[in-house]
Parts: C-alpha cells; sequence; structure tokens
C-alpha cells in the first residue's frame, strides 16, 4: 500500500506541475518576457466597387512566433486620417474592425510554422470612411494620409516566452493590389501634359488589343494612379478581365482638370484636351509594336464618356468599338451629320435610370435612338434602373442590396454585367467588346 500511495504521490506531483506549466504560459504569469526588435506596418489596399479600400495592415513583429499565436483580438487597429490638401487636414478617427488574422512572412502568405509578422484583415464597406484610402474633396480625389496605431491586446505565446505590450506606428509603405501592376508615364502635345497609367499584358506570339479607359470628373489632376483607384478602373488589368482579350493592353490618361472643359465652355461639344489626347494614343500605339491596331476599345465613365463621344465623332473609324459609361455628351450638342460619323464605331452605351448627374433622358437615350434611325449597324445599350450591390456582400438596413448613387453605372461596367441578345445568344459586355475588330 506505501508503494502504491507513493506512486500516486508522485504522479499527482507531476499532473499538478504540469497544469501549473500550463496555466503559466497560457497566462503569461510566468513565462520570460521576449525582447522584440524594430517593430513596424504595412497597408495592403485593394480596389472596390466604391474606390479604394485599406484592407489589410501586415505587421512586423520584431521576432518570429508560432503560428497559431495571433487571433483576432490580439491587436487593435486604430486610424487617424487627413487630407493634407484642406486647411483643416483631419478627416476623422477610429478602430478597424479586425476580421481574420494570421502570422505570415513578410509578404503576407501565410506562414507554415513560425513567421515574424502577423496580417490583420479589416472590415470593408461602401459607406466606412475609416476603410477609404483615398478622399474626395473640392471636387478631385487624393489619396489620404492613414496613419495607424496597432496595439496589442493580449499576449503571444511562444516556446520562448511571450510577446506582449507591442505598440506599432511606424508605416513600412504600402501595396496596391492591380494598381501596382501599371506603371505611369506622361506626355506633352502643344504645351498640354496629359500623365497616364497603363499595364503591358504577358508578352505572347500574337498582337494584342488595348483598352482605353478615360477617367470621370473627380480623378483628373497629376498623379495618374487615380483614375484607375478612386473606382475599380484597375480591374481592366484583373485575370477574369484579361481572359475575355487573351492579354490585352490598358491605357488610362489623366486630365489635368476635366475632360468636359471646351473651348467655350463646360461640356460644350469640344474638349480643350482632344488634341493632345488622340495624339497620346497614337504615340502609344506607335511605341507599342504588339497593340493591334484594328483592335483599339475606348470606353469612359461620365466626363469620361463625353470625351469617348467626342472621340468615335472626330475620328470615325479609328477605334474598332466604345463603350461610353454615364456618358455626358447632351444629345442637343450633337447634329445628323455627328451622327452619320459615330455610328461607323460599334457602340455600347451603359447608363442607370435614376442618374440624377447626368440624366440619360438627355444623354443617353436619345443618342441611342438617333444610332438606331440613322442605320447603325452594331448599337447596344444597356439602361438598369439603378445601381446597387451585385456581389451580395452588402446590404442596406432592410436586407435589400446596399445602393449606390444612380451615376455611378460604371459599377455594372467593371463588372462585366451588361448583356445583350446578339444574334439569339445572351452576351456580355466583354464579350461583345473583345470580338470587335476593323
Amino acid at each position: 500500500m506505501a508503494l502504491k500511495k507513493k506512486h500516486w504521490m508522485k504522479s499527482a506531483v507531476t499532473v499538478g506541475s504540469a497544469a501549473l506549466l500550463s496555466l503559466s504560459i497560457g497566462t503569461g504569469a510566468f513565462a520570460k518576457q521576449l525582447p522584440v526588435h524594430h517593430t513596424s506596418y504595412k497597408t495592403v489596399t485593394e480596389i472596390e466597387d466604391w474606390g479604394a479600400a485599406v484592407t489589410k495592415v501586415i505587421v512586423d513583429l520584431g521576432r518570429p512566433v508560432p503560428v497559431d499565436s495571433v487571433k483576432p483580438d490580439t491587436f487593435k487597429v486604430h486610424v487617424a486620417r487627413y487630407d493634407n490638401r484642406l486647411t483643416n487636414p483631419f478627416l476623422g478617427e477610429g478602430d478597424r474592425i479586425v476580421t481574420k488574422a494570421y502570422v505570415s512572412d513578410k509578404k503576407g502568405n501565410p506562414a507554415q510554422q513560425m513567421g515574424q509578422y502577423a496580417v490583420l484583415e479589416l472590415k470593408i464597406a461602401p459607406n466606412d470612411s475609416l476603410g477609404a484610402g483615398l478622399n474626395y474633396a473640392n471636387g478631385l480625389n487624393e489619396w489620404a494620409d492613414n496613419k495607424y496605431t496597432i496595439t496589442q491586446q493580449k499576449d503571444i505565446i511562444t516556446p520562448a516566452g511571450t510577446v506582449s505590450g507591442l505598440a506599432v506606428n511606424s508605416f513600412a509603405g504600402g501595396t496596391r493590389v492591380l494598381v501596382d501592376d501599371f506603371q505611369t508615364g506622361k506626355a506633352t502635345y502643344s504645351n498640354t501634359t496629359l500623365t497616364y497609367a497603363d499595364f503591358t499584358p504577358k508578352q505572347d506570339n500574337h498582337k494584342n488589343p488595348l483598352i482605353i479607359w478615360l477617367h470621370g470628373g473627380g480623378e483628373g489632376g497629376t498623379d495618374p494612379t487615380i483614375p484607375i483607384s478612386a473606382n475599380k478602373a484597375d480591374s481592366f488589368a484583373s485575370k477574369e478581365t484579361q481572359e475575355y482579350f487573351d492579354g490585352a493592353y490598358v491605357l488610362a490618361p489623366q486630365t489635368p482638370t476635366f475632360w468636359m472643359n471646351g473651348f467655350s465652355g463646360k461640356a460644350d461639344g469640344t474638349s480643350i484636351y482632344e488634341s493632345a489626347l488622340i495624339s497620346l494614343i497614337k504615340d502609344y500605339v506607335a511605341n507599342h509594336k504588339d497593340v493591334d491596331p484594328n483592335r483599339i476599345y475606348v470606353g469612359g465613365d461620365s466626363n469620361g464618356g463625353y470625351m469617348t463621344m467626342l472621340l468615335t465623332r472626330d475620328f470615325p473609324g479609328y477605334f474598332a468599338a466604345a463603350f461610353p459609361t454615364c456618358e455626358g455628351l447632351n444629345d442637343s450638342k450633337i447634329s445628323d451629320s455627328d451622327i452619320k460619323n459615330m455610328i461607323k464605331t460599334p457602340t455600347w452605351f451603359i447608363a442607370a435610370k435614376n442618374d440624377t448627374t447626368l440624366p440619360p433622358a438627355i444623354n443617353t437615350i436619345p443618342t441611342y435612338q438617333r444610332y438606331l434611325q440613322a442605320g447603325a449597324a452594331d448599337v447596344h445599350m444597356s439602361l438598369f434602373d439603378d445601381v446597387h450591390d451585385t456581389t451580395g456582400l452588402y446590404k442596406n438596413a432592410d436586407g435589400t442590396p446596399y445602393q449606390y448613387p444612380g451615376h455611378w453605372s460604371w459599377i455594372y461596367v467593371y463588372n462585366n454585367k451588361p448583356t445583350d441578345v446578339i444574334n439569339g445568344k445572351t452576351t456580355t459586355l466583354f464579350e461583345w467588346l473583345a470580338a470587335q475588330s476593323k
């Protein structure tokens, strides 16, 4: 009996020691506090239907930690936002919601066993200004100065001890998904300088089409990343869109002000930038020998839709197809002789009925009808009732899809939602566009 009792007591001590060890590791009560090296964070920005959103922060923890040691509640993520163009640059501040957290390598890829970085995925929504990468003020978008502070709330347990008390506010740079795949440049013609962003597809053994996208009124200036970031124009370079064209160049020119600036006033049926723009386009084609000159497509939204219409009017037969979106060339500015030139370019109009900024009743609809009356061989129109979320991710308070302003019909373009029955088959905008050749 004594032997048995001794054995039981030894087991109890062993179990108790294990429990105590477990408790000390779990609570950090007796765990060694580990020193860390310099900590910092990087941001990851993605372009959503409504524009640029900071979707992740990648935190350099200063030392390797196990893969399962970081949870969504390990850190608090706080942001203060500024727009340095403004007299009072402070835009607001608050805590971002962390939806997912994991240990990663330097690039944000999930680690296998140990990693020195933690990815904190953040909640985003169309109406959540804290997550916005850009700020719209005085009629133009600009990248916001978003300052993050990532504060540790719970210990990170490692085999060597605990990491605790981190407060990370040193910014180490950012990544802009897809946007960073574009190059940028500028060109000057007769004292008019246009900046531009452009995307080059993977080199292959055939000529590639060129998609030209002309930005809206809020994307002018001298930073050509803004026209592809203020709304989802970068998506022309996405794998999904590129597959329709078997690889396509993308050119997104930027005006210093507005394409609608005419020689006698705003939206007068002319543009002070048209000559420089067509020169830029022709030079770009000449300098990229594998651009197929028979497959140059031009589209644009709002202010850019206006310019799209001018280009098809003034350069009939140059473009293989056009897709003006919520375009702003008032039908009263278009003569019958203009229509005869414009119908030479296959055209697909896109707009929403509830667009109060550039009402289709005085722009898109009557012009489309005149195309038909003039015998246009290839013209289509997608007139949506409104503009709403099509992803299923964002909803109004009553559970219906989130509603965007009616002017934002470009959202449907980027997601390839316009369709028409062509030769008995339901055809999407991109399917139609990719098939066009002079």
